[in-house]
């Protein structure tokens, strides 16, 4: 086989089918799943962890509508679409920006199992949403009201409705 056509049946894999793996977390790492498959949404810019991860005890996300804030507050943002037939979906979001809050948005209905939010000093907040379903709406995702420097934010998701927005927003 030529190599153009090597390279140009590479670069459609993806495009062919869903690649279902493991899930994968980090030795330490404060939640005990069963063990999950999922489609691992890669982005196109590498996560960069600058110190080792430490695992800080979970958060328990408590599932309460608000308003996000203003335009002018918002710093970053970032979405993800998920389907009902790809099941679950593990993405990572990256951020690399300084704020207070996350915020996630839901168009559509999910359910969610855990979010991870990478901070530059190699501290991870591990979310727990208790593998809960959630409806459409705004929700305060995590709060760091002293502010701190996010790399990246990773959702673990599958849509209910046959189409899921996922939108992160890091607010100042």
């Amino acid at each position: 086989m030529n190599k153009l056509l090597t390279a140009s049946l590479l670069l459609a894999l993806p495009l062919l089918a869903d690649v279902r793996v493991g899930i994968r977390v980090g030795a330490g790492h404060p939640l005990a799943r069963p063990g999950r498959t999922v489609i691992v949404r890669s982005r196109p810019a590498p996560v960069v962890v600058r110190a080792p991860i430490v695992y800080a005890a979970p958060v328990v996300w408590t599932r309460r509508v608000v308003t996000l804030p203003a335009r002018d507050r918002l710093l970053w943002e970032d979405s993800e679409v998920i389907t009902r037939r790809e099941d679950w979906v593990d993405t990572t979001l990256n951020v690399n920006h300084r704020g207070n809050a996350l915020y996630l948005n839901i168009e559509g209905r999910s359910h969610l199992d855990f979010a991870e939010v990478h901070f530059d000093n190699g501290q991870v907040q591990v979310v727990d949403f208790n593998n809960g379903d959630v409806e459409r709406g705004t929700f305060l995702l995590l709060d760091f009201a002293n502010g701190r420097h996010v790399n990246a934010v990773r959702l673990i998701a599958k849509s209910q409705s046959p189409r899921s927005k996922l939108t992160v927003y890091l607010a100042k």
